[in-house]
């Protein structure tokens, strides 16, 4: 379980095909208090750490997880939002995140609104109902509010803390961004699905 607060930008140090892809991430976490079977959520998907050294971590990817983020897209020297497990009595500040990405959204258009940001997303259509205006979103492990939602888009704003403490900085139009939908949303639409097959 996550908050989608972001605590370190790490780097992609390493890449390795294997039967799964086993990434290396650098991170200015203290790698000694990082467990082997700890989960971080790496721009959004919670991963497994496989195996650590002194300021970086590996974990693997299966080809599930591959098919289902943006991971594929990811290259040597990619900086990448990381954020460690919450224990219980850490502060909340986001909102409850899963690491479980739901989609790939893109980024349709970037405007300077005062000092923040206004980000335009792509939003896939088996989406659209549960993405709401004032709601919680997470992209790329990022917990952010939402602005506005179309029917085939929504909106946030970054502001420059943002912009300046995850990778949203070096954003571009065109760019794929892990989207997880808020779980509250998931299991409303779960139930609202079930009660009308009753």
């Amino acid at each position: 379980m996550f908050t989608g607060i972001i605590t370190d930008v790490g780097r992609v140090r390493a890449i390795e095909k294997t039967g799964d892809t086993r990434y290396e991430i650098e991170t200015s976490y203290d790698t000694d208090t990082i467990n082997i079977g700890a989960s971080i959520a790496c721009s959004g998907p919670c991963l497994t750490v496989i195996e650590k050294g002194e300021g970086w971590f590996a974990v693997d990817a299966s080809d599930e997880t591959l098919s289902c983020t943006n991971l594929g897209d990811w290259n040597e020297g990619t900086a990448v939002n990381l954020e460690r497990a919450l224990k219980i009595g850490d502060e909340l500040g986001g909102h409850v995140v899963t690491g479980h990405v739901d989609a790939v959204v893109s980024l349709l258009q970037m405007e300077t609104i005062g000092d923040s940001t206004k980000l335009v997303f792509s939003l896939p259509a088996k989406f659209a109902g549960l993405v709401a205006a004032k709601g919680s979103i997470c992209l790329d492990g990022v917990s952010l509010t939402v602005n506005e939602v179309g029917d085939d888009h929504f909106t946030v704003n970054i502001i420059p803390h943002t912009q300046e403490h995850t990778t949203f900085g070096t954003l571009t139009v065109g760019r794929r961004i892990n989207f997880e939908i808020d779980v509250l949303a998931r299991y409303v639409a779960r139930m609202t699905e079930v009660s009308k097959k009753k």
